[in-house]
């Protein structure tokens, strides 16, 4: 998710952040690593009080409670970051915590509840996998250093 951010320039030093969802998955750790970035982060959930409103106040609203279409357009201060992370089927269809097609035109930047943060997710884990391989298995090299991933080759046959 920050990957999407940063790659669209949001910043978030000072920004203010609402994250709707408090699971160990999804809100928590997001919390942590927006304020990691010095974002004011505001925890929500479901049942809070003037969710409404302090999603008006936000920069980026990061909406992750599994309610669907929970986040409505006019919630959503014009220009704000919107990260739709919830996914719930609703009569066969799968949609977001974030009513998408109202909220369009209202965010400056809005990802999709499929084909958004899902995909982008699976990149980063396989990013950080090729990245920590090397570091994990180093292979000599002829100046005592290491270098990339460990090669295997196949044994020569004997003829």
């Amino acid at each position: 998710m920050l990957a999407v951010l940063d790659r669209h320039g949001v910043p978030l030093s000072g920004a203010h952040a609402v994250v709707i969802g408090r699971s160990n998955i999804v809100g928590k750790p997001v919390s942590i690593l927006l304020q990691q970035r010095n974002a004011t982060v505001t925890m929500c959930h479901s049942k809070t009080r003037n969710l409404a409103e302090l999603c008006r106040s936000a920069d980026v609203i990061v909406a992750a409670a599994g309610s669907p279409r929970m986040v409505k357009a006019d919630w959503i201060r014009p220009g704000a970051a919107v990260m739709d992370v919830g996914v719930t089927e609703v009569d066969g269809k799968l949609v977001g915590d974030v009513d998408f097609d109202a909220a369009i035109g209202r965010a400056g930047l809005i990802t999709p509840s499929r084909r958004g943060i899902g995909p982008m997710t699976i990149t980063m884990l396989l990013r950080n996998t090729l990245t920590a391989c090397p570091l994990r298995h180093p292979t000599p090299r002829a100046e005592g250093g290491t270098s990339g991933p460990a090669r295997h080759t196949a044994p020569e046959s004997r003829a």
